[in-house]
C-alpha cells in the first residue's frame, strides 16, 4: 500500500515535466517560378488543368481497358505490399504509449548446498509460481511520441510512394501501348512502299526485256525494294517487344496480350490544345515531391528520438501472482505477490556515442531536406522539358507532313517522266527512297507527339487522383 501512495504522489510531478525533445517540424516552403519558361500558344495553355483520367482523352477503348488492370502489375502489388508493411510498424510504435502485460507461469525445483542454506530455509525445495508482470515507459522526453510521428509519416510517405509507383506504371502502359501502334503503322507503311516499289520493279522489268533500258535500271529498282523489306523484321521485333513488354507491366506472362493487340489501330491522337496549369499545382498533384517531404518529416521526428536517449528513462513497473511450495497452496490466501514500484535507468557514459546518434540523424533529416529540393526541381525540369518535347514535336510533324506530301507528288512525276523517257531512273530511286523515309518519320512523329504527352501528363501529376483510388482499392 506504502509503494502505492508513493506511486500516486510521484505521477502527477512526473506527467507534468513530460515534454518532447527535438525539432518540431515545418513543411519547407518550395521555391517555384509564377509560371512556365516555355511560351504558352495554342498547343499549351496555362489554365486549370483537370488530368484525372488523362488517357481519356486519347479516346482510344483499347488503351482504356489496357490502364483498367494496372493494379494487377507487379509494382503496384509490391508497392501496396509495402503501404501495409509501414501500417503494421506504425502500430507497432503506437503501441509503446501503452503498458506492457505479461503472463507467467513457473515450476522451479532447487537443489541449495548446505553452505547456502540460510534462516531455517531447506537445502532442497520446490517452488511453484504463477502470476502477470507490467511495464510502463513514462514517456518524460516524447521518445514515443516523435517515435509515433516518424512512423506516421513513415505510413504517409508509403502510401504516397504507392499512389507515384501507380502513376508510373499508368504512364509507361500507356506508352508502350503507343510504341505497339506506331510499330504496327510502320509495318503497314512498309509493306505499302514495298509494294508501290514492286510496281516499278515490274515496269522497269518490262522496259528491260523491251530493251528500252539497260540491267543496272533493273538492278537499282530490285535493291530498293529488297531494302525497304528488310526494315520489316526489326518493326515486328519492335512490336512484339511492346507487346511483352505491355503485358509483364500488367502482371502477365508474355504473349498474352497477343491476341487482344493483334488487330492493327491508328496511333492515338492527342487533343490540340493541353491544359498545363501552374508551377505551383506541382507540388499538390506530384506524388513523389508529396512522398519527400513526408519522408523529411519522419527523419525529422527521429531526431526527437535520438535526444530522448541522452536523458534518463522511467519505467513504472508492477507484478501479482501467487507462489508456494506446493502447487496445491497455490490459492491460498498466504500464497499471493505483490509487487510495484519505478525503474530509473540513465547511461551516464558511453564514450559520447549517444551524441554521435544524434548528430548522425540531424544529418539524416538534412539529406531528406535535399531529396526534397531535388523532388521539387526535378518535378519542375521533367515539366518544363515534357512541356518543349511535345510542342516542338507538334511543329516538327507539320514540316513532317507536308514533306511527305510533297515526296508523294514527286515519286508521281518521277515515274510519269521516266515512262516518258524525260529522265533516267535514278530520279524515281530517290523519289521512293525519300518517301519511304519520310512517312516513316511521320509515322515515329505520330508516336512521339503521344508519347510526349503522356511524359508530359506524367510530369504534371496527372492520374494522381485515379492511382490514389487505385491504392484505396487495393488496401481494403
Amino acid at each position: 500500500m506504502n509503494a502505492r501512495r508513493s506511486i500516486a504522489a510521484w505521477l502527477p510531478v512526473v506527467l507534468a515535466a513530460c515534454s518532447a525533445v527535438g525539432p518540431d517540424y515545418e513543411a519547407p516552403a518550395a521555391k517555384v517560378p509564377d509560371g512556365w519558361r516555355d511560351p504558352q500558344g495554342p498547343v499549351l495553355v496555362a489554365q486549370p488543368v483537370d488530368l484525372a483520367s488523362w488517357w481519356r482523352q486519347l479516346e482510344d477503348p483499347v488503351l482504356d481497358g489496357l490502364i483498367e488492370r494496372v493494379a494487377q502489375g507487379l509494382d503496384v502489388r509490391e508497392a501496396l505490399a509495402r503501404l501495409r508493411e509501414s501500417r503494421a510498424l506504425r502500430g507497432i510504435a503506437a503501441s509503446e504509449r501503452y503498458p506492457t502485460l505479461d503472463g507467467r507461469a513457473a515450476f522451479e525445483e532447487r537443489n541449495e548446498s548446505e553452505n547456502t542454506a540460510f534462516g531455517g530455509f531447506p537445502a532442497d525445495f520446490d517452488q511453484y509460481s504463477a502470476g502477470f508482470d507490467a511495464a510502463w515507459e513514462l514517456d518524460l522526453w516524447g521518445r514515443v511520441r516523435r517515435s509515433v510521428e516518424a512512423a506516421d509519416a513513415d505510413l504517409a510517405a508509403s502510401l504516397e510512394d504507392a499512389r507515384n509507383v501507380a502513376v508510373s506504371v499508368t504512364a509507361e502502359t500507356a506508352a508502350r501501348y503507343i510504341e505497339l501502334r506506331a510499330f504496327q503503322r510502320r509495318i503497314e507503311i512498309a509493306h505499302t512502299n514495298v509494294t508501290l516499289q514492286e510496281e516499278t520493279l515490274a515496269l522497269v522489268q518490262a522496259r528491260f526485256e523491251a530493251g528500252l533500258v539497260g540491267e543496272r535500271d533493273v538492278a537499282q529498282a530490285s535493291t530498293i525494294v529488297e531494302s525497304t523489306r528488310s526494315r520489316v523484321p526489326a518493326f515486328e521485333a519492335g512490336l512484339r517487344a511492346a507487346e511483352n513488354r505491355l503485358a509483364v507491366l500488367l502482371g502477365l506472362t508474355p504473349g498474352a496480350l497477343a491476341a487482344e493487340l493483334s488487330e492493327p489501330r491508328p496511333v492515338p491522337v492527342p487533343p490540340a490544345a493541353v491544359a498545363v496549369g501552374v508551377p505551383a499545382d506541382l507540388l499538390r498533384r506530384r506524388a513523389d515531391v508529396r512522398r519527400a517531404e513526408r519522408e523529411l518529416a519522419a527523419e525529422t521526428a527521429r531526431i526527437g528520438v535520438a535526444e530522448a536517449d541522452l536523458y534518463p528513462r522511467l519505467v513504472l513497473l508492477g507484478s501479482i501472482g501467487v507462489a508456494a511450495s506446493n502447487a496445491s497452496e497455490l490459492v491460498d490466501d498466504g500464497s499471493g505477490v505483490l509487487g510495484i514500484g519505478p525503474s530509473l535507468r540513465w547511461n551516464l557514459f558511453d564514450g559520447g556515442a549517444r551524441h554521435r546518434a544524434v548528430e548522425a540523424q540531424d544529418a539524416r533529416a538534412e539529406q531528406a531536406l535535399v531529396r526534397w529540393e531535388r523532388a521539387v526541381l526535378l518535378a519542375l525540369e521533367e515539366t518544363e522539358n515534357g512541356m518543349t518535347a511535345f510542342a516542338r514535336e507538334q511543329a516538327r510533324r507539320t514540316s513532317l507532313l507536308e514533306a511527305a506530301t510533297q515526296a508523294r507528288r514527286a515519286v508521281e512525276l518521277a515515274q510519269t517522266e521516266y515512262t516518258e523517257g524525260l529522265s533516267d531512273f535514278s530520279a524515281v530511286l530517290d523519289s521512293q527512297r525519300a518517301l519511304a523515309v519520310l512517312e516513316d518519320e511521320l509515322a515515329q512523329s505520330d508516336a512521339a507527339i503521344a508519347t510526349n504527352l503522356i511524359a508530359l501528363y506524367k510530369a504534371l501529376g496527372g492520374g494522381w487522383e485515379s492511382a490514389a483510388d487505385l491504392v484505396a482499392l487495393g488496401t481494403q
